[in-house]
């Protein structure tokens, strides 16, 4: 059994403390802090060297920090380590298995070298991750998908405050990609688990992420709350389809409050900020000038615009 909670809820589950770590004189990591909370499913994004891979690393004490420290509820990863590993469960790079024995020996494999891992614990992290119909199956025969769900049922036995992954639905299908985050986000919400996951596909963690932190070169660069609404007064974005672009945008050139962000002839399309309120007036407008409108349509910048922002064009890998 895991040893007792320092921490409440209210307090971060993992809280990275300045964390550096360097070779030589180059910093791969430089003065890296942030929190994660219980229950959270929160992304690690940065392009290709950004130190990641060498975060997470660190993190599960794989390498040494140069400075700084990593809590792990209220335990210190470089002088409580036995109680601050005992709280993590993670998989970096790809789940390791006998190949010649089920999913279930597997586990039982697993259960032998772990104190308090019951068999009632098996049967909960197998139905948490749908494999009951596999547990009989030998794991040569699992696709990669069950092997990924497999690895984290696995690393789920100990009842682990922290769930690190590292590119989790590398190599997956569409279907796969699609239970796998299905899977992440109900183990959140079931077992008030945290987790903590690493991957390029930055259209799938918009979907699966609470919060992203980007960082680049090692360095913290920002961090945004996936589920963060609209201020009222805050403008939005909307695209208006209509039979006159033109007319259209000396229309809305007029309106108060209303900018033109672009004008799109080809496909008649008038693009526009504005607060929420004024949509009406834009749409009386419009429509007392007989000018038709097909479609309205609230556009959005997506995670991968804004992440090409904030790191300057960077590509992710």
């Amino acid at each position: 059994m895991n040893p007792t909670i320092k921490n409440n809820d209210k307090e971060p589950v993992l809280s990275m403390k300045n964390v550096t770590k360097r070779i030589g004189s180059k910093a791969i990591v430089d003065r890296l802090s942030f929190d994660i909370h219980k229950g959270q499913i929160v992304g690690l994004l940065g392009p290709n060297g950004a130190g990641k891979t060498t975060t997470i690393r660190m993190i599960v004490g794989l390498i040494q920090m140069t400075e700084g420290d990593v809590i792990i509820q209220g335990n210190s990863i470089k002088n409580e380590f036995a109680k601050a590993i005992s709280h993590i469960g993670a998989i970096i790079e790809n789940p390791e298995f006998y190949p010649y024995m089920t999913g279930r020996d597997n586990l039982k494999q697993y259960q032998r070298m772990s104190a308090g891992v019951t068999d009632e614990r098996i049967k909960e992290v197998v139905e948490l991750v749908g494999l009951e119909s596999a547990m009989n199956k030998k794991v040569k025969a699992y696709s990669l998908g069950m092997r990924q769900r497999l690895g984290i049922a696995q690393a789920l036995l100990d009842r682990p405050s922290l769930l690190i992954l590292d590119e989790p639905t590398n190599g997956l299908d569409p279907a796969g990609i699609r239970e796998m985050r299905q899977y992440l986000q109900q183990i959140a919400s079931t077992e008030g688990i945290s987790i903590l996951v690493s991957s390029h596909l930055l259209s799938e963690m918009e979907l699966m992420c609470s919060r992203v932190i980007v960082i680049q070169q090692g360095k913290f660069v920002t961090e945004r709350d996936l589920n963060e609404k609209i201020e009222q007064t805050q403008n939005i974005s909307v695209a208006l389809r209509v039979d006159d672009v033109e007319r259209a945008s000396l229309v809305a050139a007029k309106i108060e409050g209303a900018q033109i962000v672009q004008n799109i002839e080809k496909h008649n399309d008038l693009i526009l900020s504005l607060p929420n309120e004024l949509i009406p007036d834009v749409i009386a407008r419009l429509g007392n000038e007989q000018i038709k409108i097909y479609r309205i349509i609230e556009t959005k910048a997506t995670l991968e615009d804004e992440f090409l922002k904030w790191t300057g064009g960077s590509r992710i890998a």
